[in-house]
């Protein structure tokens, strides 16, 4: 496989990090899923800048969004797969 656009470290998350300076939208990109050295391909809907997510999946309001095989948080506005996935649609747990 070319250079990833993405990297999904763990085969259960269900959003990976942008790894290149920004998707375009509609880019279809490249996904390296660093535990078992599969790679999928996701439809940016929208540019997504470096180190930010994009859905792996779609996602409703309260599902948990899975990072580094890790809860980071939970949907408060529905997600479509290939959306950015950032503070304007997840939020902690914490608060």
């Amino acid at each position: 496989m070319s250079q990833p656009d993405l990297i999904i470290h763990d085969e259960k998350d269900n959003v990976g990090v942008v790894v290149i300076e920004m998707t375009k939208k509609g880019q279809e990109c490249n996904a390296w899923i660093m535990e078992n050295d599969k790679t999928i391909k996701v439809s940016s809907t929208n540019e997504v800048p470096l180190g930010h997510k994009i859905a792996l999946q779609d996602l409703k309001e309260g599902d948990t969004i899975l990072k580094y095989g890790h809860d980071i948080g939970k949907v408060v506005k529905p997600i479509k797969k290939g959306d950015h996935v950032h503070v304007h649609n997840v939020k902690t747990k914490k608060w």
